[in-house]
């Protein structure tokens, strides 16, 4: 047992899908693993185990923001041996041409956050996606058809920015999309040698102000979740 995870040794597979939502974890659970078994409740943070087309694999849940996946990231890595994780979640679109339902793929994290001054650099750090698991998300996107955008995104500690138009900073500099935990996940993947990859689907758009309904996000997080899945196996 980890502080926040309550799995045996053992009870973890090497791959993992990291949604924020414990529920969403349930339903991958559920929906797309054979033999699934819960490994851990603590906080209603929910992780499960099983096997998709005969590989072992486990989603776990982790909650909003950096500090929050920044935890159960560390603990998955170095208390169970994780040894590749994708996040699967949703973000906002800065640009017209990135629309709500499309996934994107964050080749590189920016964000706002003090999170990264824990690790004692001594200048600005730039987190990357594994190029491994990017590499898989490649060819699991030819042999499935799901496409999607690669970029950079940028990982915020507030999801309700005061600042006016705070994200048209971010787009002048072709950032794709906005979302609260990349950049963590990756910080923490470099550090223990693991690797990692936020995928995640435009769930609102900032330019158009277009949303998606509870329907809509169901079926565009099953796109996600089948092209996380043939990533990992």
């Amino acid at each position: 047992m980890s502080t926040h995870i309550s799995a045996s040794k053992g009870e973890i597979a090497e791959s993992i899908l990291l949604p924020g939502d414990p529920l969403r974890a349930k339903f991958i659970a559920e929906n797309y693993l054979d033999g699934a078994r819960c490994y851990n409740e603590v906080r209603n943070m929910l992780g499960y185990t099983g096997t998709y087309k005969g590989v072992p694999v486990s989603v776990q849940g982790t909650g909003m923001g950096m500090p929050s996946i920044g935890i159960y990231s560390w603990e998955l890595i170095t208390e169970y041996g994780v040894k590749n994780l994708v996040r699967i979640g949703t973000a906002g679109s800065f640009h017209e041409d990135i629309k709500v339902r499309d996934i994107v793929v964050g080749v590189s994290a920016s964000c706002d956050s003090s999170y990264v001054n824990s690790f004692g650099l001594p200048g600005r750090y730039a987190p990357g996606a594994s190029y491994e698991l990017l590499l898989k998300a490649a060819k699991a996107s030819e042999k499935t058809g799901v496409k999607f955008r690669a970029g950079n995104i940028v990982s915020t500690d507030a999801f309700y920015d005061q600042r006016v138009d705070w994200w048209r900073r971010w787009a002048e500099m072709n950032v794709m999309a906005v979302e609260m935990e990349a950049a963590a996940l990756y910080m923490n993947a470099a550090r223990h040698k693991a690797n990692a990859l936020a995928m995640v689907t435009i769930s609102d758009h900032f330019v158009t102000g277009e949303a998606t309904t509870s329907q809509e996000r169901q079926e565009t997080f099953t796109d996600m979740m089948k092209l996380a899945l043939e990533t990992i196996v």
